[in-house]
């Protein structure tokens, strides 16, 4: 059985002489990136999701927040030695345990004296989030740190919409609610005594041996480059099928982007084939 397009012939001599030019592959590559590139952007862009470095910025004046023992605390004052920074939400069930565990286990392993030589401030990002709970959390997590003046050294601390977003800004730790659960990165910040941001720890496990180095830098108030840049996101909650599911959206966006390369690089190599052997086609 023959079908009408089976009987259709092709002249390839109608088709413009542009197309049938590398420039004119080229051009319509970078035109398909460029769209790509703007759909992956304009997905990214609301979101403003992620870490944007502010090495050697100083955290601001001002920053009021309350311990685990409601004692109002200003930030930049309570910061008279080297401090690390874990921003988190209390109740988040996905990334942020991963996170306050790998602080856990690196607070013992270091060969360093918690509450001496340096501390880390443990800080919810959620509003909503009250003494009370921050002093739960500690205790939890206080049970898995040997060796150490967990009391003194590590402190939680909650606050308002208003000192919460100042803080987050001078880190440059961006986050997004999505109905009662926040999408963020995982990262550690470390501080020099002075406030000065000096280091991004990222991920949620962390060597003993790059806390020592982070610590022994911003006692010095020295800043050092990020070498792993790899953010990971807490997973949102799938009511319906009743799991954590990831957020593929810069994942689709680079992949999307990849494609259009592998496919225009192809045509480009086919395009010189036929360049080299001309087909006549009547």
């Amino acid at each position: 059985m023959e079908y009408p397009f089976m009987k259709t012939r092709v002249n390839f001599k109608s088709v413009p002489n542009h197309l049938n030019r590398p420039a004119g592959l080229i051009f319509g590559f970078i035109f398909l990136v460029f769209c790509f590139t703007g759909i992956a952007s304009a997905e990214d862009k609301p979101a403003e999701l992620g870490i944007y470095e502010k090495l050697d910025e100083y955290l601001p004046e001002g920053l009021e927040f309350v311990d685990e023992n409601y004692n109002k605390v200003d930030l930049k004052t309570a910061i008279n030695k080297p401090t690390v920074f874990a921003l988190v939400y209390y109740e988040c069930p996905g990334l942020c345990s991963p996170l306050l565990e790998g602080v856990a286990e690196v607070i013992s392993r270091a060969k360093l004296n918690l509450g001496t030589e340096y501390q880390v401030f443990t800080v919810s990002f959620d509003p909503d989030e009250k003494p009370k709970l921050a002093k739960e959390k500690k205790a939890n997590y206080a049970k898995l740190v040997k060796n150490q003046d967990v009391e003194n050294g590590w402190r939680w601390f909650t606050g308002d919409s208003t000192n919460i977003a100042n803080l987050l800004n001078s880190l440059g730790f961006k986050v997004k609610k999505e109905g009662q659960e926040f999408i963020h990165p995982a990262s550690l910040m470390v501080v020099s005594p002075e406030g000065k941001i000096t280091r991004y720890l990222h991920g949620t496990y962390f060597l003993p041996f790059d806390l020592k180095m982070a610590v022994i830098e911003a006692s010095e108030g020295k800043s050092g480059p990020t070498i792993n840049k790899v953010l990971k996101y807490c997973f949102s909650y799938d009511p319906a099928g009743k799991k954590y599911v990831l957020n593929f959206t810069k994942i689709s966006g680079s992949l999307i982007i990849f494609i259009a390369i592998s496919l225009f690089a192809g045509l480009m190599i086919s395009n010189r084939k036929k360049n080299k052997n001309p087909i006549n086609i009547k």
